[in-house]
């Protein structure tokens, strides 16, 4: 099965989400899905086994916390890594009027969007395998109650592509940008030993560059912008950071470009610590997904989200539990039991 083949073995599913009627998607869900599929979603849900497991445990609650739910995906890529294995990735964000509680999220009663990245292994026309991360830091800030330090970069509704073809399904070779990001990422590697010189990021990066970080860390523009609210801190906080290309699955696909690992990466946190967490020498593993979108010959979008509140439980910090001291007092039932 080709790359278009693979890319319509979820398009039955995706128009399902969209129109979101609930026997419909779970009807999807279990044509798209091979019954023992591996699902690996964001911190707290964590792994889960198949797609019945995926339906009762994270989609079905956000519907209940949405109920006119509708998902509208910006990219929708596929591709064959340098192992042979076949992925789909999917960019965008889910939608709908926040009128329940979502993981002790309080509900605001207005539109809310939940922005994921979520990429699929697909084998003999069926998913084996899904790798996703939902922002939900995102989701606690439309809702008043991110309990953590506030980003560096620009919190907004990210956009999808400036060049409009995210859902474009015949896109060609995606072998020259494939090399681009391979070779930026090669370069990056090279600041442990040259510093910044040696990373080249005016070799492929473009001048007006955005880079739409993760909720928490937030969208910075141009190189500058990369460098002052991303790249600086991450880097003096964790030196000894590992992994990258070889631990993960990299395919292009025309101008784009996406990569998923489970984690990506490993590393501590030292130096001069990181998003308000202090030093505390602590070993972690990171994911991140990634999408670039390649433009003129050199890459002039990247979509990241990395799973921030699984790097906050490695450190032995639960967001959500703060979160639910934030909003208590919206809860005297609650209140009066923890004092009784």
């Amino acid at each position: 099965m080709g790359e278009g083949g693979n890319r319509a073995v979820l398009q039955p599913l995706l128009a399902a989400l969209y129109d979101f009627e609930s026997l419909r998607v779970r009807e999807e869900l279990g044509s798209a899905f091979a019954p023992d599929a591996e699902i690996h979603l964001c911190h707290p849900f964590e792994d889960l086994a198949g797609p019945e497991a995926l339906w009762d445990q994270a989609v079905a609650p956000l519907h209940a916390a949405l109920p006119d739910l509708e998902r509208r995906d910006t990219i929708v890529m596929a591709g064959s890594t340098e192992a042979g294995d076949n992925w789909v990735g999917c960019c965008g964000n889910y939608t709908g009027t926040f009128r329940g509680e979502f993981l002790g999220i309080p509900p605001t009663g207005h539109q809310a969007a939940l922005r994921f990245h979520e990429f699929f292994r697909v084998v003999d026309g069926r998913v084996v395998e899904m790798q996703a991360l939902w922002d939900l830091p995102e989701l606690m800030m439309q809702a008043g109650v991110w309990p953590m330090t506030p980003s560096l970069g620009r919190e907004w509704h990210v956009p999808g592509p400036a060049s409009q073809d995210g859902l474009v399904f015949d896109r060609g070779s995606g072998s020259a940008s494939l090399a681009l990001v391979r070779r930026m990422l090669t370069n990056l590697g090279q600041s442990k030993t040259g510093g910044l010189k040696a990373m080249r990021l005016a070799d492929s990066w473009h001048p007006k560059m955005n880079w739409y970080g993760p909720a928490g860390i937030g969208t910075c523009r141009g190189i500058e912008g990369f460098r002052h609210w991303h790249q600086i801190p991450f880097l003096n906080a964790m030196p000894d950071r590992v992994g990258g290309i070889a631990r993960g699955h990299l395919f292009g696909d025309g101008g784009y470009v996406g990569f998923t690992a489970w984690p990506g990466m490993s590393m501590s946190l030292t130096g001069d610590g990181w998003l308000g967490i202090p030093p505390v020498g602590q070993k972690i593993t990171m994911r991140s997904l990634d999408f670039w979108r390649c433009e003129a010959g050199l890459i002039r979008e990247n979509w990241v989200l990395v799973d921030l509140l699984h790097v906050y439980a490695q450190l032995g910090v639960d967001v959500l539990a703060r979160m639910r001291e934030m909003t208590k007092a919206m809860h005297p039932d609650r209140m009066r039991e923890e004092y009784e």
